[in-house]
């Protein structure tokens, strides 16, 4: 598949995206063209500040640009109702945020099974494949290296890493359509970070979930189907009046 030709299959469609935040004399991504197909894995890298974080905000619904749009899965993101998009979100994208974004005061398990809580679509997915959200949860778990005695345990003991990978198993449970993991290995050792691969391309080969992986780690760009230098995808131009 070459990048940017749309096909009828495509998962994620992204045309004259241009995105700015307020107050920057400057557009900080402008893509003309990018295509996502189902089951794709697509390692994206560069530098601090070139956009790699806002660009998995804007194509999971997070962000809004202030031109272009944004297909996924057959809807524009772009053009949805704020109570749409934020379904189409839970419905359709796991995301792996750098900061985790995990709820301190549920426990583990409970911060896992979030999204099947409001996404009927992936409770139903995670029953297909689990027998019910709370085994595939506990599946999910158990394959990251958390054994049954730390599933009750508040996140808020768990160190750093361990706490990286509640939070893949929370965006893998129920099977998106797309995963967006920014920098989901930066605090694990190599073998749990060997392992947390495996499990991330495991399930979604299972699910023929797309998966787009921002790192600077580009020694793991090799394990992936395609590689995106954003800087050269990305074509910034002066945007006046920007405000998202």
């Amino acid at each position: 598949m070459i990048q940017g030709v749309a096909t009828a299959a495509a998962l994620l469609q992204v045309s004259g995206l241009r995105f700015g935040w307020k107050g920057e004399k400057a557009a900080l991504l402008q893509i003309d063209n990018l295509t996502i197909q189902p089951g794709e894995s697509v390692f994206i890298h560069g530098p601090s500040g070139c956009g790699k974080s806002s660009l998995l905000g804007l194509l999971g619904g997070v962000l809004l640009p202030q031109a272009g749009s944004i297909q996924l899965a057959g809807a524009d993101l772009t053009r949805l109702p704020a109570r749409q998009r934020e379904r189409a979100r839970v419905d359709h994208t796991g995301f792996i945020f750098q900061q985790f974004n995990l709820i301190p005061y549920l426990g583990v398990l409970a911060n896992v099974l979030l999204p099947c809580q409001f996404s009927s679509r992936r409770a139903a997915r995670a029953s297909a494949s689990d027998g019910s959200p709370q085994r595939a949860a506990q599946r999910l778990l158990t394959a990251v290296g958390l054994d049954s005695d730390a599933h009750r345990r508040p996140v808020t003991s768990l160190s750093v890493g361990q706490q990286q990978r509640v939070a893949a198993a929370r965006a893998l449970i129920g099977s998106p359509e797309l995963v967006l993991a920014d920098e989901p290995t930066s605090a694990l050792d190599a073998d749990t970070q060997e392992i947390f691969l495996r499990l991330l391309f495991d399930e979604c080969r299972r699910a023929n979930s797309a998966l787009l992986f921002v790192s600077h780690d580009q020694r793991l760009a090799g394990q992936f189907q395609r590689r995106i230098d954003l800087p050269a995808l990305n074509r910034p131009a002066p945007a006046e009046g920007v405000s998202p």
